[in-house]
Formats: structure tokens, C-alpha cells, sequence
């Protein structure tokens, strides 16, 4: 199916957005995630399904100054 992750255009095998950080090697991180514009808990990511043309967005914390 075809989703945007963080504004691209993906094609993803994934059910759900655990199984979407998975396949792109993010699961190991600490991130955020949002569907549609909506925050998803780490601890709902599996329970979070994801369709056609979902806009999801992945989020890692970054240090600077």
C-alpha cells in the first residue's frame, strides 16, 4: 500500500505502525509517531492500524544548540 512517511511517498507491507518502524529499522530508537496528525504511544503502535494514503510521521529527539 502506499503511505507518506514524514512527507515521502513509501509502499509498506505493514499492518500497523510497530510493524512500519520495523521495517524501517526505527524500532531500536526513541521516537515519536503520529498517524493522520494524531500522537500514537509507543505502547499503541502495534493496536494503531494503517491504511491506504495515511500520512505518518516519525520523530526522533536531536541534540544541538
Amino acid at each position: 500500500m502506499k503511505i507518506k512517511v514524514n512527507g515521502e511517498l513509501k509502499l509498506t507491507a505493514a499492518k500497523n505502525l510497530e510493524e512500519l518502524c520495523r521495517e524501517l529499522g526505527v524500532t531500536e530508537a526513541r521516537i515519536a509517531t503520529a498517524r493522520n496528525g494524531e500522537f500514537v504511544p509507543a505502547a499503541t503502535r502495534e493496536k494503531a492500524g494503517i491504511a491506504e494514503g495515511d500520512a505518518i510521521e516519525i520523530l526522533s529527539p536531536r541534540q544541538g544548540g
